[in-house]
This record gives C-alpha cells, sequence and structure tokens, in this order.
C-alpha cells in the first residue's frame, strides 16, 4: 500500500485536538500538525508541558494554539461536555483528534495487578477516547472532513503476559474505534487505527530498559503517518489499521518493524 506524503498546508484551516500533547509522541504531533497549518488544542495533565509546547508553536510561527489542561485520569463526563462547549466557543470549529495520552505505570503478572493501577489505566487509555470522541462529535460532524486517530499498540492484537490494564485498554480501543468508523461510515468523520511501534520515547524506555534504543525511530521521524492520516490523504484509509513504521519508510526513510 502506497502512503503520500503530507504536503506542506495539508491542514491549514483545520483544527485539531491532541490528547497527551505535553511529550512524547503527542508534543511531537502537536508540533507537526501547528507546522502544516493546523489550529492545535493540546490536552495534557501536565501545565507546565502544555505551555511549553504552546511556546514551542507561536515560536516556530504556527497558528495560535489553545491550551486545556485535563488530567483523563479523574476527567468525568460533564468536564468532556465542558471541554465540548468550550472548543465550540474558542475554536468554533472542530476537524479531528489525536488521542495520543496514555498511562503504563507497570509490566507485572495479572496475579498482582493492583485494582487502582488496573482502573486508572482503563479510564485513561479505554474510557477517555471513548467520552472524549462522544462529547467532540458534534463538532465533528459539522466539519466538512474530519479525522479521529487511535494510538494502538502490538500488544492490541498480540495479546502479551505482563501488560495487564494497558493491553487490555489497547485491544478495547481498537474495538473502540472499529465501532466508531462502523456507525460514522456514512458521515464526514472518519476514524483510524495507527500503531506506532517501537519509538524513543519515556513510556517505551521504560517498558523496555537495555534494548537498542538507538535502532528506534525518534517521534519526529514517525509524523508523517499522524500527519497523513488527519490530512484529506488519511480518507483512504478509513477504518484500517496503520502502521507508522510503515508510512515512514515510504516517505523515504528507513521502514520499521512495528512489535
Amino acid at each position: 500500500m502506497a502512503y503520500p506524503l503530507p504536503t506542506a498546508d495539508c491542514l491549514k484551516g483545520r483544527a485539531v485536538l491532541v490528547t497527551g500533547a505535553g511529550a512524547g509522541l503527542g508534543r511531537a504531533a502537536a508540533l507537526a500538525y501547528a507546522r502544516h497549518g493546523a489550529e492545535v488544542v493540546l490536552l495534557d495533565c501536565h501545565v507546565r508541558a502544555l505551555e511549553a509546547v504552546y511556546d514551542a508553536i507561536v515560536e516556530a510561527g504556527g497558528p495560535t494554539p489553545i491550551a486545556h489542561p485535563l488530567d483523563l485520569a479523574v476527567a468525568t463526563p460533564a468536564d468532556y461536555a465542558a471541554l465540548g462547549t468550550a472548543l465550540r466557543g474558542e475554536v468554533g470549529h472542530l476537524d479531528g483528534i489525536l488521542h495520543n495520552a496514555a498511562v503504563l505505570e507497570m509490566l507485572t503478572p495479572l496475579v498482582f495487578h493492583p485494582y487502582d493501577i488496573w482502573t486508572q489505566t482503563l479510564q485513561v487509555n479505554l474510557t477517555a477516547p471513548f467520552l472524549l470522541t462522544q462529547a467532540c462529535l458534534p463538532l465533528l460532524t459539522e466539519a466538512s472532513d474530519a479525522a479521529v486517530i487511535f494510538t494502538s499498540d502490538a500488544c492490541a492484537v498480540h495479546p502479551k503476559g505482563y501488560w495487564g490494564a494497558y493491553g487490555v485498554a489497547k485491544a478495547g480501543a481498537d474495538n473502540l474505534a472499529l465501532m466508531w468508523a462502523s456507525e460514522l461510515s456514512n458521515t464526514n468523520v472518519r476514524i483510524h487505527v495507527l500503531d506506532p511501534g517501537p519509538a524513543r520515547t519515556e513510556m517505551r524506555l521504560r517498558t523496555h530498559p537495555g534494548a537498542p534504543t538507538a535502532s528506534w525511530p525518534t517521534p519526529e521521524a514517525l509524523m508523517p503517518a499522524y500527519v497523513g492520516l488527519m490530512a484529506a490523504t488519511g480518507r483512504a484509509y478509513q477504518g484500517l489499521r496503520v502502521h507508522a513504521g510503515e508510512w515512514m519508510g515510504e516517505a523515504g526513510m528507513p521502514s520499521v518493524a512495528t512489535g
């Protein structure tokens, strides 16, 4: 399958919300979206990290972003409804969501998995994408072309021991995304499942200590897939599971295994 390279202004005029925008893949995506013309809504629970990304976008000359501090681990349906209302008032439209925020506290046998970490992990990685999509759907359906990207993981389709609530949540999020894709197939809202594969992020370093990090791509190197799916070119991949490393390979960079 051929993956097109994003053009310089492919997101011009679009408003895109990024969760977990303060660091790692979320930060890289927020900067990439702004660089391609999008007005980015930055969502994270770490205010200082949000401010740093906000400043970086402004300094780079991108459209002025909007920062929304929100802790997905404790957010309620009312909080998401309030966010949807705020977006309508502050931006007026919404053309995309990147569900990137994730928590993975530990790798542990299920028999020892703490209940509080189990529930928090499901809340952030599965319940939050459901509630956020639901709250923003009225704005998304008003857009001529809207994209919602769910971030996946290899353990979502290849269950592995010790991945606990994170693996369960990612499998659930994949199915949630495909349910949304089916239900929204006759609308202007398209749904994508994106597996970034291994990348040089803080989470990956914690789960794979001692691994050959130099062989992993940086978050920035994976951005062709993130931008390509969010742009109009993403229409061809509605409801499909895309591997960012493969898209990166199409962009003329080394392809990376997604395991």
